[in-house]
């Protein structure tokens, strides 16, 4: 069973013909059929699974207990995705195990393979959710209300997928249990391509976080209403967008995005009642907040102009986080000194980092497109990816 094999056993599920790559979201169709394919995977193992009250997978090889040695990464993906964002760490994983079981190794530690839950905060807007609520840096309440596009919260979705949902939020006790974890995923960037290294130890996740920007104004008729009586939100939402990429420029490596846009009733012959849009914004350091007071005094302006009222959100946020110095000294060591490379990409990994001993591995990613259909890395690198997870659990293991 290699990495790349089993990215082929699942290769046709959550396929999205509209956008091409997948949209695999949590507790959707796709991502349940998933979920399942890990339960049975894992089992064939002799892995123990189990689902915490967060609807993270675990699954153990032996009797779970404290310093564990966790791996894994997720199994949901951005709408249009592609193949190996989150998948090819829960893949490799389960071929290091079974690569480990092959040679005889038993771990003398406790041993988990992890899945967790809602990691791109595809379907309610919060990346990480799984381990952000593992770890209570999310409240539980703010959870539950949480409403996918089409209105349903994730209270009632994880409801309707089997989970105790007053349960739902901090787990001091699983979170005690972990020892070290660490996370592989595909490089997300063109780094390593130019490097000539397979493989790569990550370092730091820059500072990033989301918005929700709200533009109300007045919904009204196209080709009844005088341009100089309109009271029209699309106008400063257009603006806002420009604004964002003119004020990142301003800043060393910032990263500003605005990705979703969603005006309402949505009428091509409708001037829109209220438009919402979502910013994505990175910046290396502490600058991150200071550029979102930026864009949304811009914001501000372009919607006072127009009459419009606005409204910001701050939906999630996490600051820069370098990963466990020790750990990754030792990943360097064990696997003959590979490149070290930073991410503007969040990560269950880096949600974790303040909580417990954390590292990431990376495989490169010749395209350097991530989220997106073209997302690739070579059948060879995956496996390197995949012996070079196996032999740093073997050591952590032992």
């Amino acid at each position: 069973m290699t990495a790349s094999g089993l990215l082929g056993e699942i290769a046709d599920v959550g396929r999205d013909a509209r956008r091409g790559g997948y949209s695999r979201h949590a507790f959707d169709s796709p991502e349940h059929d998933l979920r399942t394919w890990f339960v049975e995977r894992a089992q064939q193992l002799g892995l123990d699974v189990e689902t915490d009250r967060n609807g993270n997978l675990w699954a153990w090889w032996g009797a779970p207990g404290a310093d564990a040695v966790v791996t894994g990464s997720h199994l949901d993906s951005v709408p249009g995705g592609g193949a190996f964002d989150g998948p090819l760490g829960v893949v490799s994983a389960l071929a290091a195990v079974e690569a480990l079981q092959a040679k005889g190794f038993r771990p003398n530690k406790p041993f988990a393979v992890v899945v967790f839950a809602e990691e791109e905060g595809g379907r309610f807007g919060v990346p990480c959710l799984g381990s952000r609520l593992l770890t209570g840096t999310i409240d539980a309440d703010r959870a539950r209300a949480l409403r996918d596009p089409s209105g349903v919260t994730f209270a009632e979705a994880a409801a309707k997928a089997g989970l105790d949902v007053d349960r739902v939020g901090a787990d001091p006790d699983r979170l005690g249990l972990i020892g070290q974890f660490l996370e592989l995923h595909v490089e997300q960037g063109r780094g390593l391509i130019d490097l000539g290294s397979p493989v790569a130890v990550g370092n730091t996740v820059i500072a990033h976080g989301r918005w929700r920007f709200s533009f109300a104004g007045q919904g009204n008729h196209a080709g009844a209403t005088l341009l100089a009586d309109r009271v029209d939100p699309m106008l400063p939402a257009a603006e806002t967008v420009g604004a964002v990429r003119r004020l990142a420029r301003k800043l060393s490596d910032a990263r500003a995005t605005v990705g979703r846009l969603v005006p309402t009733p949505g009428g091509t012959n409708v001037i829109a009642s209220t438009v919402d849009l979502w910013l994505d914004a990175r910046v290396p350091g502490t600058s991150t907040p200071e550029l979102v007071e930026e864009i949304t005094r811009a914001a501000q302006e372009a919607a006072e102009a127009e009459g419009c009222q606005l409204a910001v959100t701050r939906e999630s946020y996490s600051d820069d986080v370098v990963f466990d110095e020790s750990l990754r000294r030792s990943l360097g060591e064990w696997l003959g000194a590979p490149p070290e490379l930073p991410t503007g990409a969040g990560h269950d990994a880096a949600i974790l980092a303040g909580f417990v001993p954390s590292g990431m591995l990376y495989v490169r990613n010749p395209t350097g497109i991530s989220h997106a259909p073209e997302e690739f890395a070579e059948a060879d690198d995956v496996e390197a990816g995949a012996r070079a997870l196996a032999e740093v659990l073997e050591r952590l293991a032992r």
